[in-house]
């Protein structure tokens, strides 16, 4: 059994009661209610009476059907914010050199849709975690391969010189000669 209700003409846009709304569908009712209780919006205690309402509304017309509802079993099935009218409601705001900025005041119609039949199962789950396996998967890989590369570079370099070290002498007292005429020759340049 569904039940729906409608807030019309509650102050504030349309745009910052979406906010409000987004928080809420999918929801069961009791969690909705605690979420707008204790949420820092304006457009909460709106859409809280909207709320109310609709599980009145559901209590209604199970008395009708002569069926049996449990509030409790209902969830949000269908929740939506459409743009009110400005019409009548401008101001004027004073501004810089004698100008004057419009500020118009928001509306916004609220409808919410209760369900009591059984919520459908959420379909990204399998996929959040097929896709969270593979990262992990991934990453224990990576841990276990040995680094190559650029990285892998410095660590080569320092374990040829220390297998071929008595052969690395003379290659680095030919550089420490070549060094000292480059010396030489620059200071004398330096002086003519």
């Amino acid at each position: 059994m569904e039940a729906i209700a409608s807030a019309k003409y509650l102050r504030g846009s349309s745009q910052k009661a979406r906010l409000v709304v987004d928080m809420i569908r999918g929801k069961d009712v009791n969690r909705a209610l605690a979420i707008l209780s204790y949420a820092n919006k304006r457009a909460a205690d709106g859409i809280e009476k909207c709320m109310r309402s609709a599980i009145a509304n559901a209590n209604e017309a199970a008395e009708k059907a002569n069926v049996s509802i449990d509030p409790d079993d209902l969830w949000v099935k269908a929740a939506f914010v459409d743009r009110g009218p400005t019409k009548n409601r401008r101001r004027v705001r004073p501004a810089p050199q004698g100008r004057a900025y419009r500020e118009q005041r928001h509306f916004c119609h609220v409808t919410i849709l209760l369900s009591n039949d059984a919520p459908p199962e959420p379909k990204g789950n399998g996929k959040v975690a097929k896709v969270a396996e593979a990262k992990s998967a991934k990453l224990a890989e990576s841990k276990s391969r040995k680094r190559g590369g650029a990285v892998a570079a410095p660590r080569q370099k320092r374990t040829a010189k220390a297998e071929n070290a008595p052969a690395a002498e003379p290659a680095s007292a030919e550089k420490k000669t070549r060094r000292a005429t480059k010396k030489r020759v620059t200071s004398k340049r330096k002086e003519d």
